[in-house]
C-alpha cells in the first residue's frame, strides 16, 4: 500500500482553529488541574461546543463527518499546545463501535445528544484485573433474563467514567467452553452510567502518577435493558477490535504531540540559557539528541497518517496502526528525556511543564496496548512468526 502523505498545507484551518481554542487554556491552567487532580470541564466543554470532538461523527447526526485523518490532528494539536487529550479522546475512539456495529435507532438517540455536548461517552469497560490484555478470557459476563442482561464482574483502568454519560461495556454471553473460537461469546453494551450507579455498579477510583481519571469498576447484578446491546450478540470481541484501530492511530497522533511539545520546549531553552558564554544548544552533546528527536518524531508522524488515510478508506489497517502507535509513542518518550537532559535541575520544576508532560507521555509505553504486544503482533501477523503467546 502506497504511504499517503498530506502536504504541509493539508488541514492547515483546523490546526489554526485547534491552537487558537487551546491558546485561552495556557500552561498554567493544565498546571493546576495537575496540583488539585481536577478534570478539564471547561476545556472539554469548549472542544464540544466548538465541534471538534464530534468529529467523526457523520453530518446526519449533527456532526462533522470528518475522518480518523482529522481527527488525529486535532488530537495532536490539543498535545503540542501543553495540553492532555486523554482527558476527552475516549469519546472519539469509542464512536467507532457505535458508528459501524450499532443499529439505526441507537444512532438516532445518542449521536446528536453527544454532537451538542448534552451528553458524552468518554469510557469504555474492556479491562480487567486478571486478564489484561488477553480480552477473550474476561470473567465479567452479561446473561439474557427476559428483557434484561444481568452483568456481574469487575474491569479495571476504566478512564472517564465519572465525566461520562454513557459506558460502553464488553462482556461474556457465552460461557468460554461453550464457544468454538475464543473471540467468540463477547458482547458489547450501552450503559446508562447515571443509573448503573443506583442499581449494581460501583465504581473505586485509581490514583496515578498523572492527572488521568481513572477507576476500577464492580458490577454486582446489574441489570441492562436488551435495546442497550450494540450489534449482534457475541460479534462484540470483532466490534471492540475494529475501533482499537482508530485508537491507536488517534494515541500515536498524541504522541507526536508531545513530541513535538517537548522539541520546541527543548530548542527554545536550548536557545537562551547561556553558560561558560555561549548557548547551550550550540553544544553538540545538546543539540544532537535534540535533533534525533525530532527526525523520529517526524518519521512517526508519516506512519499516523499512513494509518489514518487506511482507515477512512475502509481498507486494513491493524498493522499499520499498530505500528503508528509503537513509533509514536517511542519518539515522544526520547524527546521527552533529550527536553529534561536539556532543562538540567530546571526541568524537575512544575512551573516549567516539563515533569507533568514527561510523567503523561510514559503513559503511552505502556497503554493502551504495551509496545512489547506490538511488537508480538507484528512478529506474528505481519512477518509470518509462530505466535508468542
Amino acid at each position: 500500500m502506497p504511504l499517503t502523505i498530506p502536504s504541509t498545507t493539508d488541514h492547515e484551518d483546523v490546526r489554526e482553529a485547534v491552537r487558537a481554542l487551546c491558546a485561552d487554556f495556557p500552561a498554567e491552567y493544565w498546571r493546576k488541574l495537575d496540583e488539585t487532580a481536577e478534570y478539564p470541564e471547561a476545556f472539554v466543554d469548549a472542544l464540544t461546543q466548538a465541534g471538534w470532538l464530534a468529529a467523526l461523527i457523520p453530518q446526519e447526526y449533527g456532526g462533522s463527518g470528518l475522518g480518523v485523518t482529522e481527527a488525529s490532528i486535532i488530537l495532536e494539536e490539543i498535545n503540542r499546545a501543553g495540553g492532555n487529550s486523554g482527558a476527552c479522546h475516549g469519546q472519539m475512539y469509542n464512536m467507532s463501535t457505535l458508528l459501524r456495529a450499532g443499529s439505526a435507532e441507537q444512532k438516532q438517540r445518542i449521536l446528536p445528544r453527544i454532537a451538542t455536548g448534552e451528553i458524552r461517552m468518554q469510557s469504555m469497560a474492556v479491562t480487567e484485573p486478571t486478564t489484561g490484555s488477553d480480552t477473550t478470557k474476561l470473567k465479567t459476563t452479561a446473561v439474557k433474563q427476559g428483557d434484561r442482561w444481568v452483568v456481574n464482574g469487575q474491569k479495571v483502568w476504566t478512564s472517564r467514567l465519572q465525566h461520562s454519560d454513557l459506558m460502553i461495556l464488553l462482556a461474556r454471553t457465552t460461557p468460554l467452553d461453550q464457544v468454538r473460537k475464543k473471540s467468540q461469546g463477547l458482547s458489547v453494551f450501552l450503559v446508562d452510567v447515571a443509573e448503573a450507579m443506583k442499581s449494581g455498579m460501583t465504581v473505586r477510583p485509581i490514583r496515578n502518577m498523572v492527572n488521568h481519571e481513572t477507576n476500577e469498576v464492580f458490577f454486582d447484578s446489574l441489570e441492562i435493558p436488551a435495546e442497550n446491546l450494540i450489534g449482534t450478540e457475541g460479534e462484540g470481541f470483532r466490534y471492540i477490535l475494529e475501533g482499537l484501530n482508530a485508537e491507536r492511530t488517534l494515541i500515536a497522533a498524541e504522541c507526536i504531540g508531545d513530541g513535538h511539545w517537548f522539541v520546541d520546549k527543548a530548542v527554545a531553552y536550548g536557545r537562551d540559557r547561556v553558560v561558560f558564554g555561549r548557548p547551550i544548544g550550540q553544544n553538540q552533546g545538546v543539540q544532537f539528541p535534540i535533533a534525533q528527536a525530532h527526525i523520529h518524531v517526524e518519521a512517526a508522524s508519516l506512519m499516523r497518517f499512513n494509518a489514518a488515510a487506511l482507515h477512512d478508506s475502509g481498507k486494513p489497517c491493524g498493522a499499520e496502526a499498530n505500528m503508528a502507535k509503537l513509533l509514536a509513542a517511542a519518539a515522544s518518550w526520547e524527546a521527552a528525556n533529550a527536553c529534561l537532559q536539556t532543562f538540567g535541575g530546571f526541568g524537575f520544576a512544575a512551573e516549567y511543564d516539563v515533569e507533568r508532560k514527561f510523567r503523561e507521555t510514559r503513559l503511552y509505553q505502556v497503554a493502551p496496548i504495551s509496545s512489547n504486544l506490538i511488537l508480538a503482533y507484528v512478529g506474528e501477523h505481519v512477518l509470518g512468526l509462530p505466535r508468542s503467546y
